[in-house]
């Protein structure tokens, strides 16, 4: 039987298939996505037949709108006796062993899911020895290793979102090993994007100007490597998989620490945390040649509590590499200028959604400076907010080509995605839940096509995603850090220098009583009262 015509049999009961709380916002958002032909586009969008098949109370549903005889061929299948009741027994089936699946997946004409194999490179390769860099990125680079060779060996590299960080700092890297017959890099970030995205541009670096062969060695995830043997080269750790190797197994890292490495942080407003900190200490031995380098495009823990980002400027010796351009107030304006930054409009979105915090969620805004996932869950169900949020969506797509969206929510994420999609635009979900075709709907969402393509994320594609036709960004998450909001808008400011936009479009949806920022420009010099800058 095919599924299509068993969920036609639904009819009414399409909405008992759907996820909690996702019918009402549909039909709020556009009621003739309520009509059963309409409202099953959206049900096959966020569950696929393979999904509805495998859960088990959809499943059960499903079958109990098997006609009669239907019933009965499926349950013959499964090995059914002519004298049992045939809805009875397909209600009792598991469906756990594999030959029971295949059977129940083939009577629909649904492929059965395959489980991913992950291909992975091997953690350990040999990279045998063109990697310009732009004026200010060359004079960072003299100033950063001017400080990192003079006590206490620690520095900062503070530089905006898309004016290259990250390659600045690996010719830090590759100038250290090249002055080396052995040296070891531990290069530390939190996100698996981040790792191989470094891992990446390693590879490049090394390749145009390295001296020797030397080991890449990956460990994050599921990568695995003895760091104890490493005696020369780059390590590039997940921080994730740092601390829990470190908790269980101090070995690696003190042997890493004797050979007096260069540490890289990523992210390194993060440095402080405790954890972390934890990590950085364990491998910087006091009254060594052992070096710290930082990177980060908002060199603060937080927007408006300066004790913290005290810490975090003593942390690296106060000692921060920014840009400074003549003739220019701030770098950012520069990079814009020149072409490395997309200039960007930034529009407020002001809504009526009404939120209020209780006690518990008062004290951990308090603690965290950052808004509970109850009180995003809270807004994300709202439905005139999420109304809005699909008409200006739409509008982007009428302007732009490649738009990303930052939902308040995995499950908004989703659900805008499978609205938009419904609605006739290319749209597509990207979340820490996402299926197996996460890196296919990336690939298809950068591809070099001339339709207009949306890209709904929540929490995963902030820093490490990489792709510079995007030239709008609708944030939908509220944020009350400067540092989280810089990195959303990042992803859309890559300007034409860079292989981006000459002009780029911010929309932030500002709800009532919580601030919303509108620009990163001013973000830039945040906190500069607590640094002590070195300009370049």
């Amino acid at each position: 039987m095919r599924f299509e015509d068993l969920l036609a049999r639904a009819d009414s009961g399409l909405a008992d298939l759907m996820p909690p709380g996702a019918t009402k916002l549909v039909t709020a958002i556009d009621p003739q996505l309520a009509y059963p032909k309409n409202l099953l586009r959206v049900l096959l969008r966020l569950r696929p037949p393979a999904v509805l098949l495998e859960a088990p109370e959809t499943r059960a549903q499903l079958l109990m709108l098997l006609p009669v005889n239907e019933a009965r061929v499926l349950a013959s299948r499964l090995g059914s006796t002519s004298s049992t009741d045939t809805y009875a027994y397909l209600a009792r089936m598991q469906f756990r062993r594999t030959a029971e699946r295949a059977i129940l997946f083939d009577f629909f004409g649904v492929g059965l899911p395959e489980e991913e194999e992950r291909s992975l490179p091997p953690a350990l390769v040999e990279i045998s020895p063109t990697f310009g860099l732009f004026p200010h990125q060359a004079r960072a680079l003299r100033h950063v290793e001017r400080l990192l060779d003079s006590e206490p060996h620690r520095a900062l590299l503070h530089m905006p979102t898309g004016s290259g960080k990250t390659r600045t700092a690996m010719n830090v890297v590759v100038n250290h090993l090249r002055c080396r017959e052995r040296g070891v890099v531990v290069w530390l970030a939190h996100s698996e994007e981040l790792c191989e995205q470094a891992a990446e541009e390693f590879s490049k670096a090394w390749r145009a100007l390295g001296t020797r062969p030397v080991p890449l060695v990956r460990y994050w995830g599921a990568y695995e490597a003895d760091l104890r043997t490493v005696e020369d080269g780059i390590v590039v750790a997940g921080l994730k998989k740092s601390v829990s190797r470190l908790r269980t197994d101090d070995h690696q890292f003190r042997a890493v620490s004797a050979r007096n490495p260069l540490v890289v942080m990523d992210e390194a407003h993060q440095a402080i945390a405790p954890t972390y900190q934890t990590i950085i200490n364990q491998l910087l031995r006091p009254l060594t040649d052992a070096r710290l380098l930082g990177l980060s495009a908002t060199p603060g823990r937080t927007w408006n509590d300066p004790e913290a980002d005290r810490q975090l400027s003593e942390f690296f010796a106060s000692r921060k590499v920014t840009l400074s351009i003549e003739g220019f107030d701030n770098p950012v304006a520069y990079l814009i200028d020149r072409g490395y930054l997309a200039q960007p409009t930034f529009t407020r979105i002001e809504t009526a959604a009404s939120v209020s915090l209780n006690e518990e969620e008062q004290r951990r805004v308090q603690d965290t400076f950052e808004l509970p996932n109850s009180v995003l869950e809270r807004l994300a169900a709202d439905e005139q907010r999420t109304l809005l949020v699909v008409h200006h969506a739409e509008q982007l797509l009428k302007r732009h080509q490649r738009v990303i969206l930052f939902a308040a929510s995995v499950q908004q994420s989703d659900l805008l995605a499978a609205v938009l999609s419904a609605r006739s635009h290319w749209a597509a979900s990207i979340t820490s839940e996402s299926p197996s075709g996460r890196a296919e709907s990336i690939a298809e969402f950068k591809e070099d096509s001339q339709e207009a393509k949306i890209l709904c994320n929540y929490g995963v594609l902030t820093t490490g995603f990489d792709a510079p036709r995007t030239s709008a960004a609708l944030i939908a998450r509220p944020t009350l850090s400067l540092v989280l909001y810089s990195q959303m808008v990042g992803r859309a400011m890559r300007g034409p220098a860079a292989g981006g936009n000459e002009n780029c479009e911010i929309l932030t949806v500002v709800d009532p009583r919580l601030p919303g920022f509108d620009s990163v420009v001013n973000a830039f010099t945040n906190w500069e009262d607590v640094w002590r800058n070195i300009n370049v």
